[in-house]
């Protein structure tokens, strides 16, 4: 009774050029009890402003005589606390943005959904937001991000509100989602995009050289600090920092960015005099945060200071049909940087929506390149993308075929387990090398796969002899002092192993 009565008399203005569309807003939203006036032109759209009618704004963006977003400024002068809804066909990550921009409440793509339009309106009315002051002529060009599937567009939706905020963001996905491609689009589109972006990956960078690194160093900090050195923080100073792979950095490491976090200030390697920070952090990892956090990897407190707002990219396998605009994205990159223009017949944009893709995005792009270089054709077959993907997938098979049979005939079951161990190894390391395709991973990957395996297997022995030091070295095969310092190094605590 209460909400309708909240309800009663809020007028909606509705603006589309689809007649369709008209109709079944009007309908939904007189079913919620609001009262709705429809046109189909801008022009009468901005004489009821004018005119001071209407609660709340619901239009399209390309209009006959006008469009929206050359509308949307003049609407926000003139009435800055009305809110506006934008609908589009064009559904970009641009799109958002620019709704963003002008000033809308939220921007919908279309087909949307008419419950959750209803409940927006409904929000909006009872939350209305002053409008923000932008530059109505400020275009943006270029588009970071590429996709028009649902997945994406919840992307798009997310960062539009994201960027004019400060709010520290948590980038999760898989390898090649394009994750540092959504912390450089928060960066490059919100209100730092006047000081620097600066990137670090914690899984390329010595453990023992990442607080320095992030920090910076006095002279004399250590051996072969010759002279002081600004840590990334300090260039990053008044923008943007982005921590990628944050699920690597080192537990002495977490503490000093914790302290960054809760008090705005950080000291230098060596240094006594605490430092002010003004900068947005971006952090991302293509781990499971929460499993590090119960394996001791990972400090709770600090997740949840980097996890205020959450941001999961889609792999590519879910995202399929949005194949077709990278593959035309990455050829017109391609053909921008002197390689020769192609274009792909539709069974073979067919075969590669129907492909895995383990290594996502970056996968696709290497392989357009590829094609691009390798190939005389300007229109790219099936069968020539079918070779491709063979090829691809040829090494893994052939471990699988010809290794594992072999393993089941040699003697001992401790053999065989071994064996196993060791194939199951190697398909890992044959499908991680796999996903960067024509590239490499980043530097220090010996040091990071044998720290993934370390710490549960030392784990795992120490639980095994009770927490018996000496006992566990025998078990391992190491040396008693070596065993000492690996446990503190790696902070490693005492597990319990299933009865």
């Amino acid at each position: 009774m209460l909400e309708n009565e909240l309800m009663a008399g809020r007028s909606i203005l509705v603006a589309d050029d689809d007649m369709a569309i008209r109709t079944v807003l009007s309908q939904a939203l007189s079913r919620a009890g609001y009262e709705v006036r429809a046109t189909g032109v801008a022009s009468t759209l901005w004489r009821w402003v004018e005119a001071g009618d209407g609660d709340l704004i619901i239009t399209d963006v390309v209009m006959p005589d006008e469009n929206a977003f050359e509308l949307l400024p003049r609407i926000k002068k003139l009435r800055p606390d009305l809110p506006i809804i934008v609908m589009s066909a064009q559904n970009t990550f641009m799109t958002a943005i620019k709704a963003s921009e002008r000033g809308a409440y939220d921007y919908l793509p279309k087909p949307f959904d008419l419950k959750e339009l209803v409940a927006i309106v409904g929000r909006a009315l009872n939350s209305p937001r002053p409008g923000a002051e932008r530059d109505p002529h400020h275009e943006i060009e270029g588009m970071p991000l590429v996709g028009r599937s649902p997945a994406m567009q919840e992307i798009y939706r997310a960062l539009a509100r994201l960027m004019q905020t400060d709010l520290t963001v948590m980038i999760t996905g898989e390898s090649g989602t394009g994750k540092e491609l959504v912390a450089r689009a928060l960066h490059d589109y919100g209100k730092r995009k006047k000081g620097p972006f600066v990137a670090i990956n914690m899984a390329a960078i010595p453990r023992d050289l990442i607080e320095s690194e992030l920090f910076g160093h006095e002279k004399g900090a250590f051996t072969g600090a010759n002279q002081r050195s600004a840590g990334r923080f300090e260039q990053a100073e008044g923008g943007t920092l982005f921590l990628d792979e944050i699920g690597d950095m080192p537990m002495e490491a977490q503490t000093r960015l914790l302290r960054v976090l809760q008090q705005g200030e950080y000291t230098t390697v060596g240094g006594r005099t605490p430092i002010k920070s003004n900068v947005r952090i971006v952090a991302a990892t293509n781990k499971d945060l929460r499993v590090s956090i119960q394996q001791g990897l990972f400090r709770e407190d600090l997740f949840f200071r980097l996890n205020v707002v959450p941001l999961r990219l889609p792999p590519l396998r879910e995202r399929t049909e949005d194949v077709p605009d990278l593959v035309r994205h990455f050829f017109k990159i391609a053909a921008d940087e002197g390689l020769p223009q192609k274009r792909m017949e539709p069974a073979a944009l067919d075969r590669l929506k129907r492909y895995r893709w383990p290594g996502n995005i970056r996968e696709l792009e290497n392989l357009t390149r590829r094609l691009a270089a390798l190939y005389p054709q300007e229109i790219i077959s099936e069968s020539l993308v079918e070779s491709e993907l063979g090829q691809d997938y040829a090494a893994p098979a052939q471990v699988a075929a010809v290794d594992t049979p072999a393993a089941a005939q040699r003697g001992g079951r401790e053999r065989e387990k071994d064996d196993s161990l060791a194939i199951s190894v190697e398909r890992h390391l044959a499908e991680l090398f796999k996903s960067y395709g024509d590239g490499l991973p980043p530097p220090g990957l010996y040091h990071r796969i044998l720290r993934e395996i370390e710490y549960p297997l030392l784990s795992a022995a120490l639980a095994a002899t009770r927490g018996n030091q000496i006992k566990a070295a025998e078990l391992l095969g190491l040396n008693r002092n070596t065993l000492r310092k690996k446990v503190r190094d790696l902070d490693i605590r005492l597990m319990r192993l299933p009865r």
